[in-house]
């Protein structure tokens, strides 16, 4: 073990603590009362500091924890190693290739889990396709992720789903400070770190208007830019456009754009003829889950040559006509890549959901059949209630004749 790296690992965790206090003291409420006792959870999440706070409140509702990494990018080494120390199996390690972050979510599964925790629905399908024999033992998992779920409702709607999952991405929680205010903001912290270029006078294409891309186009927006949105869905665009922002298809925004996040949870979202029609010196940012929204082989062939590094995690790509395109991280998710992900205030909601959802999943999982669920709504409320408690923020309660009103249909004008 490398003391002088964990302890690095226990300060970065213990800041992020401060400002997790529902995480914190569910953490102490499962230490009380045991939810989790004597289970074993294979999780495949961002290994960051934030996530060592969740693995130390389900360690202590009694659970034993093996761990990947969802994403080799934004495994925080030091993290990782502290983990190690309390007993986490934390098998992930910064900047691996494909084979090995492969390798690790099978040393994860050798734990023969009883639940399991996913990031984008690896794990889940690596269970369901090259871990079969483990499969009778898993009595349900959580999934955090707008793509993981996706993928999860396929499996579900062709019956290869073989056990309950939670979606936790679904919450109101969620998808409102997690998917809005943290991706908004640790996207814009990722593309400032990487490029230090002023977002004010910029134009900045987002793809994709879900709750992601609206958290990115309000912040841009915030900072001075103008905002052009993409989309498939006529509501979504219409919602984008009654809320001021300019709609157009990828094929004319291509050319005014001068950053261009992809929040889709889609593939080929910027491809070859759009990456052929940008600005000099355009910035390319994905912050959807996977590392396939921009076509990042169509760039390779269209380039004549490459700068790795020219700034942290920006790559230039230089075209034939002397045009530069800047890749930031990779084509991975910029926000965790090129920055640290969402603040620790904004996953002290979204964790303590996957808290919860991980013990109701414990008590109802073996009376569930096969399927993607919804969070009960009671775990949504109290994770909200929790919050504002925890920022001494009071809010009314109904008067018992405002309940009777709204649970009876007589009572009118």
């Amino acid at each position: 073990m490398d003391s002088a790296l964990a302890a690095a690992g226990e300060r970065r965790i213990g800041w992020a603590a401060r400002a997790m206090p529902v995480l914190t003291a569910l953490g102490e409420r499962f230490a009380a009362e045991l939810p989790l006792d004597g289970l074993r959870i294979a999780a495949c999440l961002h290994v960051t500091a934030e996530t060592a706070v969740l693995m130390g409140a389900l360690k202590a509702g009694g659970a034993e924890i093996a761990l990947a990494a969802s994403n080799p990018l934004s495994t925080q080494d030091d993290v990782a190693e502290a983990l190690r120390g309390h007993g986490v199996r934390v098998h992930a390690r910064a900047g691996v290739d494909r084979e090995t972050y492969y390798r690790h979510i099978h040393r994860a599964l050798d734990i023969s889990p009883d639940l399991v925790l996913d990031d984008g629905c690896d794990l889940v399908n690596t269970l369901h396709t090259e871990r079969t024999e483990l499969l009778e033992t898993v009595s349900g998992g959580c999934e955090e992720t707008t793509t993981g779920i996706i993928r999860l409702r396929r499996m579900a709607a062709e019956r290869a789903l073989r056990f309950p999952v939670v979606a936790v991405n679904d919450t109101r929680t969620k998808r409102m400070f997690d998917n809005r205010y943290g991706t908004g903001q640790s996207t814009l912290d990722g593309i400032m770190r990487a490029t230090n270029t002023l977002l004010a006078g910029k134009t900045v294409v987002v793809a994709g208007f879900g709750f992601c891309g609206r958290g990115v186009a309000e912040r841009s927006r915030g900072l001075g830019a103008r905002v052009v949105v993409t989309e498939i869905d006529p509501v979504k665009a219409l919602d984008a456009l009654l809320q001021g922002y300019d709609v157009q298809p990828m094929a004319r925004a291509a050319r005014a754009g001068d950053v261009f996040v992809t929040v889709t949870g889609n593939r080929d979202v910027v491809r070859g003829e759009h990456l052929a029609v940008m600005k000099d010196g355009a910035i390319l940012a994905n912050a959807g889950h996977f590392d396939v929204e921009i076509d990042v082989r169509a760039l390779e062939e269209l380039a004549v040559g490459v700068h790795p590094g020219v700034r942290p995690s920006t790559d230039e790509y230089v075209l034939a006509d002397g045009r530069r395109l800047l890749l930031l991280a990779e084509g991975r998710l910029v926000n965790l890549t090129a920055a640290e992900g969402h603040p620790a205030a904004v996953m002290d909601m979204s964790f303590s959901a996957q808290a919860l959802a991980v013990a109701w999943m414990a008590r109802e999982g073996v009376r569930l059949a096969p399927g993607v669920y919804d969070v009960p709504q009671e775990i949504d409320v109290e994770v909200a209630r929790l919050k504002l408690a925890a920022g001494g923020v009071g809010i009314d309660a109904l008067t018992p004749d405002q309940e009777e009103y709204l649970h009876s249909w007589r009572l009118g004008s």
